[in-house]
């Protein structure tokens, strides 16, 4: 089985889950009321531009950092790490919880 890095077809899906990701946690600040220089100092970030590239898509959140994030923005920590699983690792996503499950999860994400 090819590699994530090497197989163009799924390079191409994870960066339109990582945008996806993205879009969903710039809703959540935005729901928050939160700026992005604002929610970077919440979490501890010493400059917001890291923000600004996770809800690109261009960065991803680090596991360690998710209770944080979640915090400021005013979400349950379990349900802000299981969101973001479905993003950045929806395989592993589809074996804890199921097929259905994960593409449900994600329409509903991606519409929302």
């Amino acid at each position: 089985m090819p590699r994530p890095a090497t197989d163009p077809a799924k390079a191409a899906q994870i960066k339109i889950l990582r945008q996806q990701a993205g879009r969903w946690l710039k809703t959540a600040r935005e729901e928050a009321r939160l700026t992005q220089a604002e929610l970077a100092e919440k979490v501890g970030l010493r400059y917001y531009t890291f923000v600004s590239q996770v809800e690109s898509g261009l960065g991803r959140l680090p596991i360690e950092t998710q209770g944080a994030w979640a915090e400021a923005l005013g979400l349950e920590p379990g349900e802000f790490a299981k969101t973001l699983l479905r993003y950045y690792e929806p395989e592993l996503y589809r074996l804890l919880f199921g097929a259905e499950s994960a593409s449900q999860a994600l329409k509903g994400q991606a519409t929302g």
